[in-house]
């Protein structure tokens, strides 16, 4: 239905996909095919889809499947390494490679050669205490069929085999060790985002829409209203929706606190911003062919983990080092600076001044890393590439991210670093807030929000064969079932033209 004011129009449909980023592509997309007659609205803020978060050079696109990042694996008080993380984020990784599958078997996006690449995954550590860590890390991962190929290594002569480029003039009294995985992948989320949109906007009752921002939620008559504003027109206008998802990156958090839901209150944000060291050497480039993660410094946040990165952006090979962390007020890379300052709360003050309380390190870390002259960054780099030299590199500004502080009832507030999916009782609206590993297991991240959000549909036959067809190992746990783990891993190995062989 339409109809229209002096200068507004209103519209109805069933969906509403606040952003245009891989979480919103992906819930679209899986929707559409749970259900091919829901009529679908697509509300972006920007002019072009996945320019926030999704975006190749705002992203750290490892495909996070934690064969390499360190933080997945905790060290405990008692010395003990905690895989559990790893496990379920490893677990995830593969839900999407079935999906992404799904979609290249299914014409739904082009070529996976161009947004998955095979890498290898490497995590190179040096110091006896660290050398320790990494081995107890394999020998837990080892137990787990999805950690099976797995390669550990203190050989100096096998890392530099590994990552030449690393291991060129090291200290030969330096104690080092890596593991590696040659099933790691580069992902270009923007591109992957953006093919996605672009097929599913050629099904029936599917529209998306850019430059349009989103100032109101409200729930009225069972329903949500919408209004929204075209930033380049300055028109004006209200969508009634049945479901909404806020996946707006950061800026997700301030539209929760406007739906006013009881399930919203009490969530802060806590932005960081990021810097890459880009190399402009093509000879540097060529030299260095893996993802290689270290250990984060203390009171780092996870995302800002270490690591020199071979990507490949627009079909060009680059090689990125970082992220250097910074702070702003903003949410998004393209938000205001009063982000902040406007998404305190009577109802969450008091968690994120806990939250601050408890993580005093964390804002340590940050003022030190905005202090960073070039002179310091490049101090980092050479850690882990002895031989760099300053006019190899240049900075590259990368995304905003918006850590998620919630309450708790021992410590006050406490800041999450992960994912969170926000749902109210109803089922009727859902926000994802948080970061790192999101892109990632994004397909697992939007069936669980299924889960909590269409209850009746997801328990009906006909969505659970769909969804097997789209994930066909929905339902059981490949870290726990080896001859499915193998099953599924060469048959999406096949479709996205992904390295099997360690």
């Amino acid at each position: 239905m339409t109809s229209k004011s002096s200068n507004s129009d209103k519209e109805a449909v069933d969906v509403v996909l606040i952003g245009a980023g891989i979480m919103s592509a992906t819930l679209g997309v899986l929707l559409k095919e749970l259900s091919p007659d829901l009529k679908i609205g697509i509300y972006e803020r920007l002019g072009v889809a996945a320019a926030e978060s999704s975006d190749a050079w705002n992203n750290a696109g490892t495909g996070h499947s934690a064969f390499c990042e360190l933080n997945y694996t905790p060290q405990l008080p008692d010395g003990s390494v905690s895989t559990d993380k790893a496990i379920a984020i490893a677990e995830s990784f593969e839900v999407s490679k079935q999906f992404w599958s799904f979609l290249v078997q299914n014409k739904m996006v082009d070529s996976p050669d161009n947004f998955i690449k095979s890498i290898p995954h490497v995590s190179f550590v040096w110091g006896e205490n660290n050398v320790d860590f990494l081995r107890k890390r394999y020998e837990n991962l080892q137990q787990c069929e999805l950690f099976k190929e797995m390669t550990y290594s203190e050989d100096p002569a096998l890392l530099k085999e590994w990552m030449p480029l690393v291991m060129e003039n090291r200290d030969p009294a330096d104690k080092v060790a890596a593991t590696r995985m040659t099933l790691g992948t580069d992902v270009n989320f923007g591109a992957l985002t953006r093919m996605m949109f672009s097929k599913l906007q050629l099904k029936s009752n599917v529209s998306m829409e850019f430059n349009q921002e989103v100032r109101k939620l409200k729930k009225k008559n069972g329903l949500w209203e919408i209004k929204v504003k075209n930033e380049l027109t300055g028109k004006k206008k209200v969508i009634e929706a049945k479901f909404v998802f806020i996946g707006a990156g950061g800026g997700s958090l301030p539209l929760l606190e406007k739906s006013d839901i009881p399930e919203g209150k009490g969530f802060g944000g806590f932005p960081v911003s990021g810097q890459w060291l880009k190399c402009t050497n093509p000879e540097v480039i060529e030299k260095h062919n893996a993802k290689v993660y270290g250990k984060a410094s203390v009171g780092a946040p996870p995302m800002s983990v270490p690591h020199l990165d071979t990507r490949m952006i627009d079909g060009k090979k680059a090689l990125l080092f970082g992220p250097y962390a910074g702070f702003s007020t903003r949410f998004l890379k393209n938000g205001s600076l009063m982000d902040l300052p406007l998404s305190i709360k009577l109802n969450n003050i008091r968690p994120m001044i806990a939250a601050g309380l408890d993580n005093l390190p964390l804002t340590k870390y940050l003022i030190d890393q905005v202090r960073q002259t070039p002179e310091d960054r490049l101090a980092a780099l050479k850690e882990y590439l002895p031989s760099a030299e300053m006019k190899d590199w240049e900075l590259e500004t990368a995304g905003q991210r918006v850590q998620v502080i919630k309450k708790d009832a021992e410590h006050g507030g406490i800041l999450e670093f992960g994912t969170e999916v926000v749902a109210a009782g109803d089922g009727s609206i859902a926000a994802l807030l948080g970061a790192s590993p999101g892109a990632s297991t994004a397909v697992s991240i939007m069936v669980t929000l299924l889960e909590k959000c269409f209850k009746e549909e997801m328990n009906t036959k006909e969505w659970q064969n769909k969804l097997k067809h789209m994930i066909p190992s929905y339902g059981q746990a490949l870290s726990k079932n080896p001859e499915l783990s193998k099953k599924i891993r060469l048959q999406t190995s096949e479709t996205l033209n992904l390295s099997v062989t360690q």
